[in-house]
């Protein structure tokens, strides 16, 4: 099904199936052959990160967020992401990206709303998140 569908088509399709409950690891290669055939979705990149994530896979995370980050630098998720494969592999560099997420999320109410969306999505898939927890307090503290 994946050949039939447009790249755009395909990244609607995933999106409403990690939605339902489909499961990360399921889903990391739909988003694999949707970065594949469109390389400028950063959004698709931004995802792939995430579900690497949220499978314990933080080299490959980083990787995808890296891409999503140079196509578009100014996305508080992909930088949220970015600094999460960051802590996670203990490279350094993580308060740019936290400090850019913040200034994102303090411009925008629904950058902000979307942002808290996916922590909660985060805690509920994956409860013990200590990177993500990190983070969350990071940008929201005061």
């Amino acid at each position: 099904m994946a050949e039939t569908l447009a790249p755009a088509e395909l990244f609607d399709k995933a999106i409403q199936d990690y939605q339902a409950g489909e499961s990360p690891a399921k889903l990391i290669p739909v988003f694999v052959d949707i970065c594949n055939r469109s390389p400028k979705l950063d959004s698709a990149w931004t995802c792939l990160a995430w579900l690497y994530l949220l499978e314990n896979k933080p080299q490959l995370a980083l990787k995808a967020a890296q891409k999503s980050m140079k196509i578009d630098p100014f996305d508080a998720q992909t930088r949220i992401n970015l600094a999460a494969a960051m802590l996670e592999v203990k490279q350094s560099g993580v308060r740019e990206h936290i400090e850019m997420a913040k200034s994102l999320v303090e411009a925008a109410p629904e950058v902000r709303e979307q942002v808290v969306t996916n922590f909660q999505d985060g805690f509920s898939r994956k409860p013990d998140w200590a990177s993500l927890k990190r983070i969350e307090k990071l940008i929201f503290e005061d």
